[in-house]
Formats: C-alpha cells, sequence, structure tokens
C-alpha cells in the first residue's frame, strides 16, 4: 500500500473528535473498513467511556474506550489521523504530525481556503499553520484524484460544496453556462449543525419548520467559489443560500445558471454521463427524473439531474448527497483510500436506507 512503502498491513488509525456526528460515522465506517485497525478514538467530552456507550447502535463494532488527546502518543500509534474538530482546532495537530511525516485528512475548513486572509475573514480565526496551505489538497476525489494520490494532507470539502462542486463541474469544463449567473439554493438536514446544543436545532424549533439562515455569508461560499474558479479559470462569484430542513440527513441542492448557448437536455445529460462515466459514486439519473435525499441517505452517492428551461434560457442542476457520509466521513475515507492505494470504494459500496 502507498502508506507503508509497498508492504501489506492494517493501516492504523486515529480519529480525533470521534463522538460528534461526522467522527461517529467515520468510526462506524472504519469499524468496518477490511484493512484499518482503529488504534486511538479522541474526545474531549467522554474520555474513559466506552464508545458504544456514547454511540449504542455500534455495541459490539467497536470496543474501544474514548481518550483525551495526548498528541505523542497519537502520532506514535497512528499512521492516519482523521481530525473531525471545528474549524481553528486541526492546525496544531496537522503541523505536528507534518514534522512526523503522519498522513492528516481534515473534516473541517482550516486547510479549505487557499489564501489564509480569506480564512480569517470568514472565519474569524488566526491560522496558525499558513506554512501547510501550499501542500493542502483538496480532497473531492472526483475533481482532484491524482494529487489526493500523493498528498500528505488532505482538506476534506465541505457538506454543500461537495454537492455544489460536482453538480457544476461537467457545465464549466464545457464552458456551456455564463459563470457569473449561478445561483446555488441549498437545503440540509439538521445533523450538519452538528451535536452540541443550539437554540435553532431543537425539535420544537425545527419540525414542521423551513429557514433560510446565513444568507449571503455562509462560510462555505469562499470555498465553492475557489473550487468553481479552478475549474473556470476565471474568477466565479455565486449566489449561495442555504437552507435548514426538518430532517436528519441530507442535502439537496438546486442549481440555476444561464446557457451562453442553447443547447438540448439529452445533450448537456450526455455531458454529464461522460465526465462521470468512471466515478463510482456518482450518479447522473435519467432524463426526467430529479434526485431525492432519500436516494442517497447512508451512502457516498452524489446523484445528479439536469433539465433545461427553455423559456428562461437557464439549466438546472439538482444534487442530493447524504451531508454525514458524501459530504463528511464517508468523503474522508475515500481520500483515505486512494491515498493507501486501495480500491476506492472499500468500506463505502451499497445502497442506502429506504424508506
Amino acid at each position: 500500500m502507498l502508506c507503508y512503502g509497498g508492504e501489506s498491513m492494517s493501516i492504523k488509525v486515529g480519529v480525533v473528535g470521534a463522538t460528534g456526528y461526522t467522527g461517529s460515522e467515520l468510526v462506524k465506517i472504519l469499524s468496518q473498513h477490511p484493512e484499518v485497525e482503529v488504534v486511538s478514538l479522541i474526545t474531549q467530552n467522554y474520555a474513559g467511556i466506552p464508545f458504544w456507550e456514547v454511540y449504542p447502535h455500534l455495541y459490539q463494532y467497536n470496543q474501544m474506550v474514548c481518550e483525551k488527546l495526548d498528541l505523542p502518543v497519537l502520532l506514535d500509534a497512528a499512521d492516519v489521523i482523521f481530525i473531525a474538530l471545528p474549524h481553528g482546532h486541526a492546525m496544531p495537530i496537522a503541523l505536528e504530525a507534518a514534522r512526523q511525516g503522519k498522513k492528516v485528512i481534515d473534516l473541517g475548513a482550516d486547510f479549505r481556503l487557499n489564501d489564509y486572509t480569506v480564512y480569517e475573514q470568514w472565519y474569524k480565526v488566526e491560522h496558525t499553520a499558513k506554512e501547510l496551505l501550499g501542500e493542502a489538497v483538496y480532497g473531492l476525489p472526483e475533481l482532484n484524484r491524482e494529487r489526493i494520490k500523493g498528498a500528505k494532507l488532505v482538506a476534506n470539502p465541505g457538506c454543500y460544496p461537495t454537492s455544489a462542486l460536482l453538480a457544476l463541474a461537467p457545465l464549466l469544463s464545457r464552458k456551456l453556462i455564463d459563470s457569473g449567473s449561478i445561483i446555488i439554493d441549498s437545503k440540509s438536514g439538521v445533523s450538519g449543525a452538528g451535536r452540541g446544543l443550539s437554540l435553532g436545532i431543537h425539535f420544537c424549533e425545527v419540525n414542521e419548520n423551513f429557514k433560510a439562515y446565513n444568507v449571503g455569508i455562509h462560510r462555505h461560499t469562499p470555498e465553492i467559489e475557489q473550487e468553481l474558479g479552478k475549474l473556470a479559470g476565471d474568477t466565479v462569484t455565486v449566489s449561495f443560500t442555504p437552507h435548514l430542513l426538518p430532517i436528519t440527513r441530507g442535502i439537496l441542492s438546486t442549481i440555476y445558471a444561464r446557457l451562453i448557448t442553447p443547447v438540448e437536455e439529452d445533450e448537456v445529460l450526455e455531458y454529464y454521463r461522460q465526465y462521470y462515466q468512471e466515478e463510482k459514486f456518482v450518479r447522473v439519473l435519467p432524463g426526467g427524473l430529479l434526485p431525492q435525499t432519500k436516494w442517497t441517505a447512508g451512502t457516498n452517492h452524489c446523484d445528479l439531474g439536469v433539465t433545461i428551461d427553455p423559456r428562461t434560457g437557464r439549466v438546472v442542476v439538482v444534487s442530493a448527497i447524504d451531508n454525514v457520509v458524501k459530504g463528511a466521513s464517508g468523503q474522508a475515507v475515500q481520500n483515505m483510500n486512494i491515498i493507501c492505494g486501495l480500491p476506492e470504494d472499500t468500506a463505502l459500496t451499497g445502497p442506502g436506507l429506504f424508506p
């Protein structure tokens, strides 16, 4: 395997932030990964407690006891470290891991933006690991696979950006749309807000309710624009509005853009099929069929549906993912598989749950 200079042995993995929603999904996937040995589960609030007591659905799947972070011990034990912490907390871990030649996959935002000044502007936190930004690879496999293969530090994409970038990549790569006309209307399940307590995600606040939030100021905006700009070869500015749905899992993004020249729907669908024909986790749906969050729940899939509105001259793309899997932990494991020279879909196959 790539991680071990060609030797065949278990990949020793540590998870920092193991008891959040993305952390627990990581533990679930990794506990069933045939090539992985989970050696450390780090958590601030549950040290000394068996992991299954925090997440009883994993009883008998993981018997490990949660630990507090002891960075030297973690780095000695693990070869690949997943960091599932809020922004601002991955930097010191990544710095020391880099010094010791360990692989890091950060599920937070600390290494997604190429320009630290943009990060500091949007996240209101000083970036203390600027020297790592040049080697950090944006971990969207369908777009950056070759760079991920040799990466030591992978910045796992945000959930909203994953749904938007996969939806728009074929259009921008063929220069079919006006890059200044893009509107991204996204809706997320409540698990995207994390496990911490907050009034806005209490049951009575969310149930039978639907709301927009952080309009024009959501922190995923510069990430989306940065990566779309790379696809377009130019600066891209988007209108991005996130919404909170009264569901647990899932993101549905409906994306609008003005076509530069008229094109038939069948032709655009064929572009999408060609673009993603080798991709295991992107499903381009037949014409007339648009994605639903239920269809991707519990999977690492991104489902895409495309239609043309000839009256307005716009293309409409609908994208559905599970925000906890393809939008976070599943994609992180997909990145690890690539780094370590494993089949990309190891521990990530199978359809989702329905109903």
